[in-house]
């Protein structure tokens, strides 16, 4: 299965959570592409859309290695395997983590302005991203969810590896995910196209979503 953009991911997951729509959940995305998947999925689902912000920890010499992510408030998840595996020491860890948490905090900024985030206490939360690579960030955002009490957390993303969606199933109450590859190598080549999301886009949809009906 291939995907034509996020939109069209975010419509197809939609029609995989239908049963929740009585349950009034509350659809967390990761920004900034699960920003534009997620919003199809409240739109579908007639509910609250808002943003769970986290933030890949990616190796120095190499950011797109993914050795761990942060997630307000202080949450951080860390692979100790990939740390050694790349030979970073405590204070490296340290230093990534604080650079990533500066535009984590602009992001929410951005973002969000000076509004709340919404309640999750007691709610089932539909956790959204655009795909899992080593799941890292989902991860640290599902900690930080688990911190304010909700109902059940589902996991609902459009393609992930194999050995990442195995992991990761025994942390969520259920993994909704259409296309699960061992031959996987990037998130995007399960779409025709993978633009990157811009700020403005992810602050449109946000606005769009809160004034939907």
């Amino acid at each position: 299965m291939y995907y034509r953009d996020r939109s069209d991911a975010g419509r197809r997951l939609a029609e995989l959570l239908v049963t929740y729509r009585a349950e009034d959940p509350l659809v967390l995305a990761l920004p900034r592409g699960g920003v534009i998947v997620g919003y199809e999925i409240a739109r579908a689902l007639n509910t609250e859309l808002d943003i769970m912000v986290a933030r890949k920890l990616g190796a120095p010499d190499n950011p797109e290695f993914g050795f761990g992510a942060i997630a307000p408030p202080d949450v951080r998840y860390v692979n100790y395997q990939a740390v050694e595996m790349l030979g970073l020491s405590d204070q490296d860890v340290d230093r990534v983590a604080a650079q990533e948490s500066r535009e984590l905090d602009r992001r929410m900024k951005e973002y969000r302005g000076d509004k709340p985030p919404l309640d999750c206490r007691g709610r089932t939360i539909i956790l959204v991203d655009d795909g899992l690579a080593t799941g890292a960030t989902a991860r640290a955002a599902i900690a930080a969810i688990r911190r304010q009490s909700p109902r059940r957390i589902i996991l609902a993303v459009p393609v992930a590896p194999v050995d990442t969606a195995e992991s990761i199933r025994d942390d969520v109450e259920e993994l909704i995910c259409p296309v699960i590859q061992a031959d996987f190598y990037a998130i995007g080549q399960w779409y025709d196209s993978f633009e990157q999301v811009t700020d403005d886009e992810v602050k449109e949809k946000l606005h769009a979503a809160a004034h939907a009906g």
